[in-house]
């Protein structure tokens, strides 16, 4: 931006060797045309550093932000791991009986006893283990 100060000290000098006489309308005009023009080329300078700060610090923003979720995404991804190792789920299709779909059940929870509803027609399913005994359980 300092050519903006550069054009208007040209101008001021251009004026004085034209020996503008400022007691006449004129060279009154010319004065304070050339005075507001130096007051603009100042508003523009201070504009100029304001953005120029402000870029410095939106980057610096980006980059601490950019590192934050560098951070943050790892974490994720560590615990996400973390959980794939620690749930090891094993699923067995069933028929269920009433409805006749093939549901996904946990073997866990098959293997617990408890009372199983299709997630389909919400019936109890009944699982018979192979003694016969309807406990679920493979005893092997």
């Amino acid at each position: 931006m300092e050519y903006l100060f550069e054009r208007v000290a040209y101008l001021k000098g251009l004026a004085e060797g034209m020996k503008v006489d400022e007691s006449t309308d004129q060279g009154k005009l010319i004065s304070k045309i050339i005075d507001v023009l130096s007051d603009f080329a100042d508003a523009v300078n201070e504009l100029n550093e304001s953005q120029n700060e402000l870029d410095e610090y939106v980057e610096a923003i980006d980059e601490d932000l950019s590192a934050l979720e560098d951070d943050l995404c790892c974490d994720e991804d560590d615990e996400y791991e973390e959980l794939d190792d620690e749930d090891d789920y094993d699923y067995v299709e069933v028929e269920c009986p009433h409805c006749k779909e093939f549901v996904y059940l946990d073997e866990k929870l098959l293997e617990s006893g408890e009372n199983v509803s299709c997630p389909n027609c919400h019936e109890s399913i009944n699982f018979e283990c192979e003694c016969g005994c309807e406990c679920g359980h493979d005893h092997e």
